[in-house]
């Protein structure tokens, strides 16, 4: 790749030499010189004095990630592969359990690479490359894993796109192709996942504590209600926990099949529950109008939604959601509060919360507090990229 000198506006050089790897959009005072994505970054002070190596790569965060603070060092197929083999050494405990073979290798400037991650399902690996700058050292990426790994296939999703949307295309690299859906396992439950259908495969990796914690500790004997169910990771659990019933609500039409089909790999009679598509939104108003209440009610919006009536941002809106679910969750129930949200952090989050029983005049204990688990590894100088908040609270 070519390497281009630009210049660091002042005020970012000492956040930058402190390890904050994210280039941010006004990092760079001669913005002409930022001609090809990919293209490696040797930046420099105003007297030309070497700060650190990136790569330039525009996503919605900004315009690229530091790479080294070392002069010296080069970004070519040995940079890439000590940083995968790293990653990989890293998470070589969970590829020897045989109860959980879906998780994240690679975790974007947590594992020393931003815009880059790499999640392994059950022999396949997953690439997400997050700008056409990543992107460009594509075949240095693949090689590594070839290198470095045993693999039944490689599979991508292009999340470059205008918004940081994905790129609809074949989604296959190399190895063999899977016949989908895949069954993994997330401790001892089985998850069907398909690596080539769309953005999502059809389940979240980084819940992976939250939904155990659920299923052994709060499940039995429990009514649940799920909203933005997705495919109904939760309500599985639950089930496999001991639910009495479970509700899943999601707006998206794919979610009930879906729905069905991870209750019917685990051997679970889904008419014994209820999976509904419809707004929650007005599935709350329906809730409240028909009084019902529900021993748990687990809360995990996407950071921002849109539907014919509604938009939601976490950001904005949080405290309002946790308001109406308050309403439907019964005395000494509980509430699993959770958000992805990268741009504010737990103390923020805590507040909502507290806002919420304000509000509602209603007393609550927080129980317990869950972050991303250690495969989704993250560095203390990056605070936006340990995004997960959940929070279990009791209703007093």
């Amino acid at each position: 790749m070519n390497e281009v000198i630009v210049r660091l506006n002042k005020k970012f050089i000492s956040k930058i030499l402190n390890g904050y790897p994210l280039i941010e959009k006004d990092a760079i005072i001669n913005k002409n010189k930022l001609k090809n994505e990919g293209d490696v970054l040797k930046l420099v002070d105003h007297n030309n004095k070497f700060v650190a190596k990136a790569y330039y790569g525009k996503q919605n965060k900004g315009i690229g990630w530091i790479l080294t603070l070392k002069e010296n060092k080069k970004i070519d197929y040995n940079y890439f592969r000590d940083k995968i083999a790293k990653a990989i050494s890293f998470r070589k405990k969970m590829y020897n359990d045989n109860n959980t073979t879906a998780f994240r290798v690679f975790n974007g400037e947590g594992d020393g690479i931003g815009g880059l991650t790499i999640d392994y399902y059950d022999g396949y690996y997953l690439i997400n490359w997050y700008s056409e700058g990543i992107y460009r050292y594509k075949n240095q990426v693949v090689k590594a894993l070839n290198e470095l790994t045993e693999f039944k296939g490689i599979y991508q999703k292009k999340r470059f796109k205008t918004g940081g949307k994905y790129i609809d295309d074949d989604d296959f690299i190399c190895g063999k192709r899977g016949e989908f859906p895949i069954i993994v396992k997330e401790n001892g439950v089985d998850f069907a996942v398909c690596l080539n259908e769309g953005a999502m495969v059809g389940f979240f990796l980084d819940q992976r504590e939250v939904r155990k914690t659920i299923k052994e500790n709060y499940a039995k004997g429990k009514t649940v209600l799920n909203t933005f169910s997705y495919t109904g990771a939760f309500s599985v659990f639950c089930a496999m926990g001991g639910a009495k019933k479970t509700t899943s609500v999601d707006l998206a039409n794919r979610s009930k099949e879906k729905t069905i089909e991870q209750f019917s790999i685990n051997d679970i009679d889904y008419y014994k529950h209820d999976i509904i598509v419809e707004d929650i939104f007005n599935y709350f108003k329906y809730a409240a109008k028909k009084q019902l209440k529900f021993d748990m009610v687990i809360l995990d919006p996407p950071s921002f939604a849109k539907s014919k009536k509604y938009t939601f941002s976490a950001s904005k809106d949080y405290k309002d959601l946790l308001k109406q679910a308050i309403a439907i969750t019964k005395e000494k129930g509980t509430i699993v509060a959770s958000t992805n949200c990268s741009s504010f952090n737990m103390d923020k989050f805590l507040k909502f919360i507290n806002d919420a029983f304000k509000e509602t005049s209603k007393r609550y204990k927080i129980v317990e507090k869950f972050s991303l688990p250690t495969d989704f590894k993250t560095i203390k100088q990056y605070k936006e990229g340990d995004y997960l908040k959940v929070v279990f609270i009791e209703i007093n």
